[in-house]
């Protein structure tokens, strides 16, 4: 098994949660400037269906622009 104790799982937490949070907050204002929700940026941690995400934010019609 693994020799990682306590302080090694926290840091290598802090710097999960670091990288998650800077990905987060750029799909989140691509979002709202594009009238969706900011909630679909959470979705972007999610192996392939950020894929899936970033075809749909391509070539789907966005809500703000049709104001």
């Amino acid at each position: 098994m693994s020799n990682l104790g306590i302080a090694e799982l926290s840091v290598i937490s802090l710097i999960v949660v670091i990288f998650a949070v800077l990905i987060i907050i750029p799909y989140r204002r691509i979002f709202l400037k594009a009238g969706f929700s900011p909630w679909l940026s959470l979705l972007m941690l999610v192996p392939l269906v950020n894929l899936g995400m970033l075809y749909f934010l391509g070539f789907a019609e966005w809500p703000s622009l049709q104001k």
